[in-house]
């Protein structure tokens, strides 16, 4: 896996500039939380401005072609040295017995595993005080030799009070890469399984109140995620709040159809995406967009199994909640809960608006199509009339098999949805359906286009406008 800044900007990130002239580095501190496999590095006043970068928990691995340009830069100098000596007439001295290559530490009780580093093993104190560069410069130049996987710790009770909301954690970077043939591993596993948590909660009479997300960016811009593989996150594997000009491109992301909770790509307060050409799986949303986001692409994505593609929840707790602009395009599902879908809470405020998903393949989604305003992750809430308002919500070539229901709208009756097209919507019972081949629409306006299977769906949109008090309301807050 390797983790550079752009090239056009070296100093942005005190883990890159040429990666291996760590005397330029500027490690103020080592806090280790996961000794075994990881490293807190921080670096302050990276640039003129004082901007600065909190890396927690970096694993010390890189690929060979890093390794290869440094050691192919050794060479021609050693070449450039010997040249120059004989071209002076000097005997060239006998070369020194070579060192007898040092064994590379491991992590656990295989001499076999390879592929994590423990900086500690090369001398690395993670005092705050001492120079680990020596240390550091070891691991790096050891860990050249291989690409791995990044474990979490397997049991709950490992994890420090401080990392419950996320493992890996990138704040305020800029111009950043995260790419590889490399694996995060999350091991969520005890997470999932609620007796242990509750086993760390007798025994440490302290309750963790939230699960870890894998990898996390904070307020960072212009990030790249590609390539890598993202593995039984504790709850969500990639995350992105309050960030910008993300390039999320040819990941793999893979949990259990049963692990509770685990979004593999969460947005949240984030503009200017672009997730494409990447497979998802998980027990949880493939991507969940949430609100404060805006300029969304979602295309040629592989999801299944999981809950589909989502918008929300949004508006819990009477909260204002605004989306825009978002494209889901060329997308396949297969065995999801839902298909593409925005789910609000009843009492919130806001909108969702300037909205398309087109051309996607279900294969038995429960439910391809959904609108629901009325949603809901407990047996009963309370009814309330404010609701936020969706308009301007275009679905385009929803074809395949259901097992469910074809489509799912259910908008407020204080604040109606408007502006909802069906165009070209052919969808069929799988061999598993038991459920409802009607469709179910209510308080929805819009239009429909042919082809339309099953007919229902031509009778589903009212006509007309829509306008209702309750949704100029929603829509004043301002988004």
């Amino acid at each position: 896996m390797l983790l550079s800044s752009s090239a056009a900007e070296p100093t942005k990130l005190a883990v890159y500039i040429e990666l291996f002239k760590l005397k330029e580095l500027s490690l103020l501190s080592y806090s280790p939380h996961f000794r075994d496999e990881t490293i807190q590095t921080k670096q302050q006043s990276i640039n003129s401005s004082n901007s600065h970068a909190l890396l927690d928990y970096v694993p010390f691995r890189l690929i060979d072609q890093l390794c290869r340009r440094r050691k192919n830069h050794n060479k021609k100098n050693k070449a450039f040295k010997h040249h120059k000596q004989r071209g002076q007439g000097s005997p060239a001295p006998a070369p020194a017995p070579a060192p007898a290559p040092a064994s590379a530490p491991y992590v656990g009780s295989d001499p076999t595993q390879l592929g994590i580093f423990n900086v500690f093993a090369f001398g690395a104190k993670g005092d705050g005080i001492s120079d680990d560069s020596k240390a550091l410069q070891a691991a790096f130049e050891a860990a050249c030799k291989i690409d791995g996987t990044l474990f979490a710790p397997p049991k709950v009770g490992s994890w420090p009070k401080s990392s419950w909301f996320q493992w890996l954690n990138f704040k305020w970077i800029q111009n950043f890469t995260i790419q590889g043939s490399g694996a995060i591993d999350g091991q969520g596993y005890a997470w999932w399984n609620l007796s242990q948590v509750h086993h760390i909660q007798k025994k440490s009479k302290c309750k963790p109140d939230m699960k870890p997300t894998a990898l996390r960016f904070y307020e960072s811009y212009n990030v790249t995620v590609r390539d890598i593989r993202i593995i039984n996150s504790p709850l969500c594997h990639l995350k992105f709040d309050n960030s910008g000009s993300i390039q999320v491109d040819n990941i793999t992301i893979t949990s259990p159809e049963d692990s509770p909770n685990t979004d593999g790509i969460h947005l949240q307060n984030t503009k200017d995406v672009e997730i494409q050409h990447s497979n998802i799986a998980c027990g949880d949303d493939c991507v969940s967009i949430q609100t404060g986001c805006s300029n969304v692409h979602v295309h040629h994505i592989d999801c299944g199994p999981g809950h589909g593609i989502s918008l929300g929840s949004l508006g819990k707790d009477k909260t204002v909640a605004c989306v825009k602009d978002i494209v889901v395009e060329n997308v396949t599902m297969q065995n999801t809960l839902s298909g593409v879908r925005i789910k609000t809470w009843q009492g919130g405020v806001g909108t969702v608006r300037n909205v398309s998903f087109s051309n996607i393949q279900v294969t038995d989604v429960k439910v391809p199509i959904m609108i629901d305003q009325y949603y809901c992750d407990k047996r009963r809430c309370k009814n309330q009339t404010e609701a936020v308002a969706i308009t301007g919500v275009k679905y385009n070539q929803i074809v395949g098999t259901f097992s469910v229901q074809p489509i799912h709208l259910a908008c407020s009756n204080g604040v109606p949805c408007t502006n909802v097209d069906l165009i070209d919507i052919q969808l069929t019972p799988s061999r598993s359906s038991l459920g409802f081949q009607q469709a179910l629409c209510w308080n929805t306006y819009g239009q429909s286009k042919a082809p339309l299977v099953p007919s229902s769906i031509d009778y589903c949109l009212r006509r007309g406008g829509g306008f209702h008090g309750g949704l100029a309301k929603s829509m004043e807050y301002s988004c």
